[in-house]
């Protein structure tokens, strides 16, 4: 068998495809792979340069076949489509995966590590778990509704709903009433036990690791936004400057440009929605904090005065992101600027 220089593998749950070229690019192979098949493949070929896209379970293969020898480079979905010459099918798209790899102009994403992988496991667990508690505690404050029992707004008042169907004592829920819901009292208090299980979890990563300890320096983000960052980029070197790696947020204006005319619209939203969102909150929270304390930032209070909060706050945000940016390339942590005199 032709060694082949290139390989591009189109990755999915079961059967996979690799589509490899020489040095002329010419083909050499085109094979499908089952799951098992895919290390052993591998294995037989001489060091090469792999192309697979960035999807699930992309890292895990990335750091599988970088340990066989080759050098694995992930690329965006979005950036790989254009390549595609025909209908789409694995065949077609490793093809257009080999070939997207050698291109000069070609974006990659950083291979996550392991520890990286678990910290965004303890996130992600954590973000679904409050939505389930969420989900949990609006169907609690639905069918109390229905009985004419309500409270305020928040957890407190979602606590003392729970207390009342917990104690049994108010006749106005008819007994199999609070036999049903109670099944959902269990389950909303379990879920609130485990969701500050995971803040432990992700506090004490928190505290074991230098660049998130020195990014909860920079006010607005916490540990949560703090070991995020860390777990979601690895290294920031990657990204040419602070704008890009707020870009990779979705932190800087869409835009829609031609003939010359700049045309800037509402900030892309693309990238790692859960990093956006944790950023614009610690926005919120320095705004909040700005307007009842005051604050050394006077560009933020002029930009409150011409723009409203949520703009101010995804401002904010972007400052944030270029920030955490340079502390992550180049060490230190975050010191608030001294204003100058008049």
């Amino acid at each position: 068998m032709v060694q082949p220089v290139t390989v591009g593998l189109d990755i999915a749950k079961n059967v996979f495809h690799a589509h490899g070229v020489d040095a002329q690019g010419q083909k050499v192979i085109s094979r499908k792979l089952r799951r098992g098949q895919v290390e052993a493949f591998f294995a037989k070929l001489d060091p090469c340069l792999v192309g697979v896209e960035a999807c699930a379970t992309a890292h895990h293969w990335a750091r599988t076949i970088t340990k066989l020898g080759h050098q694995v480079r992930l690329m965006p979905p979005a950036y790989v489509k254009p390549y595609v010459k025909t209908q789409k099918n694995d065949a077609a798209d490793a093809e257009a995966i080999c070939e997207a790899v050698t291109r000069p102009n070609m974006r990659f994403a950083e291979t996550k590590t392991v520890e990286q992988q678990s910290v965004l496991v303890l996130h992600r667990t954590r973000a679904m778990l409050i939505r389930h508690r969420t989900r949990i505690g609006n169907t609690i404050r639905a069918h109390l509704a229905e009985f004419g029992i309500t409270e305020s707004i928040g957890r407190m008042g979602l606590s003392r709903l729970v207390a009342i169907i917990a104690s049994g004592e108010d006749d106005r829920i008819p007994e199999v009433t609070r036999r049903a819901l109670m099944c959902l009292v269990d389950q909303y208090c379990l879920l609130q036990g485990q969701i500050l299980e995971l803040n432990r979890q992700v506090l004490a990563w928190h505290k074991s690791n230098a660049a998130s300890r020195r990014l909860a320096t920079i006010p607005g983000i916490g540990p949560l936004a703090a070991s995020a960052l860390v777990a979601s980029v690895g290294n920031a070197a990657t990204f040419k400057n602070g704008r890009s790696f707020a870009a990779f947020i979705g932190l800087v204006p869409k835009q829609s440009s031609s003939g010359g005319k700049e045309r800037l619209g509402k900030i892309s939203k693309r990238g790692d929605h859960y990093l956006r969102w944790l950023l614009v909150v610690g926005g919120l929270a320095v705004i909040r904090y700005a307007q009842r304390h005051g604050t050394r930032r006077p560009w933020l209070l002029k930009l409150l005065q011409r723009r409203t909060t949520k703009i101010a706050a995804v401002a904010l945000a972007n400052k944030m992101a270029r920030i955490a940016w340079v502390l992550m390339t180049r060490g230190g942590s975050y010191h608030e600027p001294v204003p100058h005199a008049a």
